[in-house]
Parts: C-alpha cells; sequence; structure tokens
C-alpha cells in the first residue's frame, strides 16, 4: 500500500427493510472512494446472525450455488419460492428456513402464529438431503411461527398426534391438543448445525412466546395459548423421549431450535460466530487497519449475538480497530465506546427521519462513509503532524 494507505474491511448486516448486506458494503465502498486515495485496500464481507439473509451473505464470501425449491409457505395456503445454499466444496447445504416459513412472507395482516408452521422447513431440508451434504445449517432468525419445530419434524417422518390419535393441525394453536409423539421411518440425516441469534429459552418470560409471539402478531390471549401449548410439547418431549426441550436459544424462531435440537439430533451454535467462520472474516483481518459494521439499529441487541458483536471480537483478536454505521443508534457514547467500537456515524439526524432513512439508505450509508473516510484521514494526519 502506498503512504498513507490503509486497509478497511466493511463487513455488514443487511439493513432491515431497506437493503442487503451486500448492497451496504457495497454503498460503503464508493462512499469510502469518494472521499479517500485510490491506493486505499477496500475489501467486503457481508454477514448475518442467522437470520433472513444469511445465505446471500454466505453466498457472497464463498462458492456455490442458490437452490431453488418449491415449499409450502408459513400459513399453508400456497407454495413458495424458497431454497437452499449448496457448498460443493465444502459438502455443506445452508438452509435458511425465513424463505419458507418467514414473516417476510406475509403482510402484517396475514401474521397468524396459532396457525404458522415450520413444515416447509422441513421440506427444504429434506430436499437438500438430495445433495448427500456432510452437514447442513439451519439459519433459523425471521420466524413466522410458535410451533416448537414440529411442523418441520413432520416434514421429516415425525408424528404428533391428539387424543383421539389423530394428526394435529399445523400451528402452535394445535399444541396445546398434543397427547403423543412417534418417530416413523425419516431420511438419514447428516449433522445439523442450527445457528441462533438469541439465547431465549423455549418457555417462560424470555421464551419464544413471551418474547417473540407479539412480533409475529399474537396478543396477549393468543401469547397465553402459545405458551400452554409449547410447555405440552416439552413435558411430553420429556416424558415420552427423554428430552430435554427448554435449552438456551431453544426458543428461537419460536422454538424452531428447540425442536431441532430434539426431533433432528440438531446442535445449536451461535449464528453470528458460524457465519463470521465461514465468511473467513479473520483471513481479511490479518492485515486490516479498520473494519465497518453495522446494521439497522445499533442497541443492545447488537451485543448479544448480532453481526455488530461479532465483528467485534474477531476485530479484538486481530487488533484491528471498529467504526459502526448504523440506521440509528440506541446507545450512548460511553456505552458504544465500552465495548470498543472507536466510531459510530447514524444515517438518521436531526434532518433525517427513520422512514427516510429506511428510503435512502444506500446514498446515506455511502454519504456516512465519505463521513467516516474523512474523520479517519483527520485522525492520521493529526498523529503524524
Amino acid at each position: 500500500m502506498g503512504a498513507g494507505a490503509v486497509k478497511i474491511v466493511f463487513a455488514f448486516d443487511s439493513f432491515k427493510g431497506s437493503l442487503g448486506a451486500r448492497q451496504a458494503c457495497e454503498a460503503a465502498v464508493a462512499g469510502w472512494r469518494s472521499r479517500r486515495a485510490e491506493s486505499d485496500v477496500l475489501a467486503t464481507r457481508p454477514l448475518a446472525d442467522g437470520g433472513e439473509g444469511t445465505a446471500a451473505s454466505v453466498l457472497a464470501c464463498r462458492d456455490g450455488e442458490w437452490v431453488e425449491c418449491p415449499v409450502w409457505g408459513p400459513l399453508g395456503e400456497s407454495r413458495v419460492r424458497a431454497g437452499y445454499a449448496w457448498f460443493p466444496n465444502e459438502s455443506e447445504a445452508l438452509v435458511e428456513m425465513a424463505s419458507a416459513s418467514g414473516l417476510c412472507l406475509l403482510l402484517p395482516r396475514q401474521y397468524d402464529p396459532l396457525r404458522a408452521s415450520t413444515y416447509g422447513t422441513g421440506e427444504l431440508i429434506r430436499a437438500a438431503l438430495g445433495k448427500n451434504p456432510e452437514r447442513i445449517l439451519l439459519a433459523v432468525g425471521g420466524s413466522a411461527t410458535v410451533d416448537g419445530g414440529v411442523g418441520a419434524a413432520t416434514a421429516l417422518g415425525w408424528r404428533f398426534l391428539d387424543a383421539h390419535e389423530r394428526p394435529l393441525e399445523p400451528g402452535g394453536g394445535s399444541l396445546q391438543g398434543l397427547h403423543r409423539i412417534l418417530q416413523q421411518a425419516g431420511p438419514d440425516l447428516p449433522p445439523i448445525e442450527v445457528l441462533c441469534d438469541v439465547d431465549n429459552p423455549l418457555l417462560g418470560p424470555h421464551g419464544a412466546a413471551a418474547v417473540f409471539g407479539p412480533q409475529k402478531g399474537a396478543g396477549p390471549a393468543e401469547v397465553a395459548a402459545l405458551e400452554r401449548g409449547l410447555a405440552r410439547l416439552s413435558g411430553l418431549a420429556k416424558k415420552q423421549l427423554g428430552a430435554e426441550m427448554d435449552i438456551p436459544g431453544g426458543g428461537a424462531a419460536g422454538g424452531l431450535a428447540a425442536g431441532a435440537s430434539v426431533f433432528l439430533g440438531a446442535r445449536l451454535v451461535p449464528g453470528i460466530s458460524r457465519i463470521v467462520s465461514v465468511s473467513d472474516l479473520d483471513t481479511e483481518l490479518r492485515d486490516a487497519d479498520w473494519v465497518v459494521t453495522g446494521e439497522g439499529s445499533l442497541d443492545q441487541q447488537s451485543l448479544r449475538g448480532k453481526v455488530v458483536s461479532g465483528v467485534l471480537q474477531a476485530a479484538e483478536c486481530h487488533g484491528v480497530r471498529v467504526a459502526v454505521i448504523a440506521g440509528r443508534i440506541c446507545l450512548s457514547e460511553a456505552e458504544w465506546r465500552k465495548t470498543g467500537i472507536s466510531h459510530a456515524l447514524s444515517l438518521c439526524d436531526a434532518e433525517t427521519s427513520i422512514e427516510e432513512a429506511v428510503s435512502r439508505a444506500p446514498e446515506l450509508i455511502a454519504r456516512r462513509s465519505g463521513n467516516l473516510a474523512e474523520i479517519l484521514a483527520g485522525v492520521a494526519s493529526r498523529r503524524n503532524s
């Protein structure tokens, strides 16, 4: 690199409702180039935490392909054009449940966690088995469901019966009537890793129904019904299978994480840690001066299993300084500096509303990246004077 040149790694999450992680990285690169010398080395590593956009982020960093696969949508009323990412070099499939069972497939007036099912996600897993993968990664964020993974397990050979030996209706609302769990002959499964972006348990005030039910359209009565159903499922899994479902992280995706653990033999792992690994971010950081990351909102959740937290951890290992560009910043400067963030810039300011920031995200990310380039150039100039 030339005199005064630096290496910057842009490692963004998606900005929900406006643009994906790859587009955010590209906008930041364009903004930086508009203010800084061509001699700077810029690299991009789009990231995700296990939620919506995870497959696209990994495909941007790894050789692989998107395999389209029509499956039943979350309400079971129509087929959706879902799919999974296939990485032949690693013999690994990445199934993003949001593409089959996600809120992104529904209009807000359609949200109905009592009826929404993960059956389509199970269909995606079954389809991925056609590639004979050595491992399946299951990204579980962004779900429309609170069915404890029963739908996905049903698609893979399990049966969930009521007191009259009839199959339960799809969705979390029917779980209260669960009487018996049966495992029939299903496909052989390779090791499955569930990429979790939360550590919530299945049950209780911090569980799947109480915390995530309202985000998926559940009112107080529906939350109570979903809690009773998940408790019934958990109790019978323990009684009939000797398996524990109320585990840390088990509440992710409305309990799909817990269900995958019990019914699919899956292992729960922090999503961002796995994505950082497969994206090869560590290699890029070895000779980097700065890493710039960001997402829609820099808040307390950002520090608990989200992309920003994963980038901070990786940067610390390599002694790389961190800057953040976020849609909005909900932490005080003292709070974000305490985490190791050197600079934090918001797309929203006194003249820019949240709605405007969403609609103009690429332009504003480029602008803030240019602002950051000037800030860092000023810091370097003062150090050298």
